[in-house]
């Protein structure tokens, strides 16, 4: 079965082609609590999608996965896709007011939860009549629960499926955005995306092998995320290691030490924090490292080379695209672009008149691909707004040379305009956290007494015990001294944490406030 044939469903494509190849016994997950190999996880998913049909889920209806990463989220979110039930995979650190909304607008017929994680799921399961819920055990432990355990759902079902006879233009999941702007936007993927993403970037640019081991400090409910620890280590028959732990520099230490893996995939805060760590080292094996989510600074890419030997290779792409679209090469690395077009995609740069944009300048990044969801869901304004033909505005600000390389500027929503002359706030961020004693930064517009707009920064030491009046200072210099003097930061406030989805991105609107 092909992405090109008229039947295809895309879980039996990604595990299938395993078991054929001979990688029946091959270890293709290791979590917090052991080792899963092919066979087990395609009767784990055939489980799956059997256990969902028997409490009723129709072929093309919900499911709600607010699940951890650990071996049960491949399990249901494959075994659905294989019996024909859409997946709805979702942030696990939203708050509880957050999955009522998730859950209504979804129309999920089933919840599937994480223990640990039932407390903040406890408001929705209660205001939304009629789902079933099925609690799956973690290592990090929830409160106990009345509601059925997904392990005895899954102990009394088939090991037998028959796939549903899908297309590759059938709604195989949706993923909803990360909200770094506001309310999530449920985005409509088909079946055939997962295997173009595989095909496009893991193939062709990252160059995953069946003997790599993967570790995605991304989670699987993100989009970066599911491509690197799901659709592409299935693709070629590679190993993927998850946590169910939350991200820290400790928590990568461990997974370095004890199971070596060849790809690590981040974004560039956690890229930022590790450098930060002096006793931080990685796996001797590692060859590759991926970034997305928010554009890398070019002076932690370059550290990180210097330090440790091998490359980050940053690239953009969006819950909308599934994936990477744009991205640096293995041997084409220049830290501070993002890189070039992902032979497949098309790229283009409109500038703020509505005209294509010529090299150097700058305007909105659109994409035009293979993987672009099929809309938002219950969200005709604003898939009206992103979706044009075979067009996706991303709404990030980019600038294209004459080589093809294309360089951030920012969000289209978080440019400010100051004097009349656009600033983009990633520009100064970048520039703020060059400076020896800043971890991280982020930059919003405030008004001046004159109630005209300038850059405010938040920043976030290394050193708390640093803040002053005089580093402030310091900092407004460096900046200065780094980019044109209109663009420092008119104010320098010192904060304990940058507010960020849990994907990474800035959630600039929060500091707004």
């Amino acid at each position: 079965m092909s992405v090109g044939s008229r039947e295809y469903n895309a879980a039996t494509d990604l595990l299938d082609r395993n078991i054929i190849e001979g990688r029946a016994g091959k270890a293709v997950y290791i979590d917090d609590r052991g080792t899963c190999t092919y066979t087990e996880l395609v009767a784990r998913a055939n489980r799956a999608g059997n256990a969902l049909l028997s409490l009723g889920v129709a072929p093309e209806q919900r499911v709600m996965l607010a699940m951890l990463d650990t071996i049960d989220f491949p399990t249901m979110f494959l075994g659905a896709i294989k019996a024909g039930i859409v997946p709805v995979p979702v942030n696990t650190l939203l708050t509880a007011d957050d999955y009522v909304f998730l859950l209504r607008d979804s129309r999920a017929r089933v919840l599937v939860v994480s223990d640990a994680l039932l407390p903040k799921l406890d408001k929705a399961i209660s205001e939304v009549s009629g789902v079933i819920v099925l609690v799956a055990s973690s290592p990090l432990g929830g409160p106990a629960s009345h509601h059925r355990l997904l392990a005895d759902v899954l102990a009394t079902a088939s090991e037998a499926l028959e796939p549903a006879r899908t297309t590759p233009d059938d709604v195989a999941f949706w993923l909803y955005s990360s909200g770094s702007t506001g309310k999530p936007k449920g985005a409509v993927h088909l079946h055939s995306h997962l295997m173009v993403t595989a095909d496009l970037y893991a193939r062709a640019v990252l160059g995953i092998r069946e003997n790599d081991v993967v570790y995605s400090a991304a989670k699987l409910f993100f989009a970066y995320g599911l491509g690197n620890a799901l659709t592409f280590p299935l693709a070629v028959g590679a190993t993927a290691v998850l946590s169910a732990e939350r991200v820290t520099p400790t928590v990568v230490s461990r997974v370095m030490r004890e199971h070596s893996p060849t790809i690590f995939c981040g974004v560039p805060t956690l890229f930022a924090a590790l450098l930060a760590d002096a006793s931080f080292a990685v796996s001797s094996a590692l060859r590759v490292s991926t970034s997305a989510g928010e554009a890398l600074p070019a002076h932690v890419g370059t550290r990180w080379h210097e330090r440790f030997g091998s490359h980050i290779l940053d690239g953009i792409g969006s819950t909308e695209m599934l994936h990477i679209f744009l991205s640096n090469r293995p041997d084409d690395i220049r830290y501070g672009t993002s890189g070039k077009a992902v032979a497949g995609y098309e790229l283009k740069v409109v500038g703020d008149d509505g005209e294509l944009a010529a090299a150097g300048e700058e305007g909105v990044l659109w994409v035009h691909g293979p993987t672009a969801c099929a809309g938002y869901w219950n969200d005709r304004e604003r898939s009206l707004a992103t979706f044009h033909g075979p067009w996706t505005r991303t709404g990030d600000r980019y600038v294209r040379d004459e080589a093809g390389y294309y360089t951030y500027s920012g969000r289209a929503d978080d440019m400010l305009k100051v004097g009349g002359i656009w600033v983009s706030p990633f520009e100064v961020e970048s520039a703020l956290t060059s400076h020896d004693a800043v971890l991280e930064a982020a930059v919003i517009g405030d008004a001046d007494g004159d109630g005209l707009i300038k850059p405010k920064a938040f920043v976030v030491l290394k050193d708390p015990k640093l803040a002053s009046e005089a580093l402030s200072a310091e900092l407004k210099a460096h900046v200065k001294a780094k980019l044109a003097p209109y663009k420092y930061p008119r104010w320098v406030e010192f904060i304990a944490e940058v507010p960020k989805t849990a994907t990474g991105k800035i959630q600039r609107f929060k500091l707004r406030g």
